[in-house]
């Protein structure tokens, strides 16, 4: 077995899978755009545009990136007050995408989110509002306390990208990519995701609270903040008002970016490891569910992603060590009696990539 290409916390020192040191090395496709090893220049832009204002955070803003150059989607877990809104509409403004925030709630309706027709009095005839679905970038601020009716129908136009209207089929911006968020306490009042839709998810990141230089660093920032003059009166700024509106990048630049991507070289090694890696979760004994095979689709993706934000032109093993929690766990369920005896899903999942090593 060969030891992992790179090291870092993601890999926490274990030697990496057998994979993509020789074939993956060779390069790119032919044909491919050309490449400026070393560094992305796209990624830096954007996390220097986000640093601005989100203190931290940078694996966030990395599997948002790659939610954008993949297609995928985002489920965000974390506490209230973390920045996860702050941080996506950072995002949003660094690449100059349409961005729109529902905040979902037990009474919300899927014409809330889709749209309706309207009657016009006037002419008697029914128009077509469009909901705030049609936008490059959605946040859906905790939507597990939407009805089941109101989640299925966001999950139905994350997977078809097109909604329908009345008798009209409309398709949604390009790109377009929903982030979806969850507070894992108050659970009362709260619409569980279940398992088949949770998959819809190419990855699910759970956020933590910051370091205390961090936090340090966030309080400092607020201190700094000046009034927002209106009219006479004055409110003091938020963060929110301090993000700036200068975007660096383009949706041009994004999409030339997510070219780039798929010109980055995934070997036939590596894809036997991703698929064996997801077929171990069908065969565990505390595992009563296993990923699905979007689970090896979301890992390569996301590898490949992952790969071109690091500068590099080929994956390698590290990029599956990173990426397996956020892309596996919520495609696994444990079994009853693993539960009871106190187990847990990382756990089993790092026994699983140890196996590999």
């Amino acid at each position: 077995m060969t030891p992992a290409a790179t090291s870092g916390a993601a890999v926490d020192g274990r030697p990496g899978i057998e994979s993509s040191g020789g074939a993956a090395a060779k390069g790119a496709r032919p044909g491919a755009p050309a490449w400026s090893p070393g560094k992305c220049a796209f990624a830096d832009s954007v996390r220097g545009h986000v640093a601005k204002t989100v203190v931290g955070q940078d694996v966030v803003v990395e599997r948002v990136m790659i939610a954008l150059l993949t297609g995928g989607h985002l489920l965000l877990e974390g506490v209230p007050g973390i920045a996860k809104t702050l941080m996506v509409q950072s995002v949003a403004k660094a690449i100059d995408l349409k961005f729109a925030r529902v905040q979902f709630t037990i009474d919300l309706l899927p014409a809330d989110i889709v749209g309706a027709e309207i009657l016009e009095q006037r002419t008697g005839e029914f128009r077509v509002h469009k909901g705030p679905i049609f936008t490059n970038l959605l946040l859906a601020d905790e939507i597990n306390r939407a009805s089941p009716k109101v989640q299925s129908a966001l999950l139905e136009a994350m997977q078809e990208r097109r909604v329908s209207i009345g008798d009209t089929t409309h398709d949604l911006p390009a790109p377009f990519l929903v982030i979806a968020t969850q507070n894992p306490v108050e659970q009362a009042g709260t619409f569980e995701l279940p398992e088949a839709q949770l998959d819809r998810f190419m990855l699910r990141h759970r956020l933590t609270y910051p370091m205390p230089d961090d936090e340090a660093e966030v309080v400092r920032r607020s201190l700094e903040l000046k009034l927002k003059r209106q009219g006479e009166g004055a409110v003091p700024m938020s963060a929110f008002d301090a993000i700036t509106d200068g975007a660096r990048q383009s949706v041009r630049d994004l999409s030339e970016a997510m070219a780039r991507v798929q010109a980055v070289h995934v070997s036939d090694v590596f894809v036997r490891d991703c698929v064996e890696l997801v077929g171990l979760t069908r065969r565990h004994k505390s595992i009563e569910l296993g990923c699905s095979p979007r689970a090896a689709l979301a890992l390569t993706h996301a590898s490949r992603a992952r790969a071109f934000i690091h500068g590099r032109e080929y994956v390698i093993p590290e990029d599956i060590f990173a990426l397996a929690e956020d892309v596996m766990l919520h495609r696994m369920r444990l079994t009853y009696e693993a539960l009871a005896d106190g187990v847990k899903g990382p756990e089993v999942l790092r026994e699983i990539l140890e196996s590999l090593s």
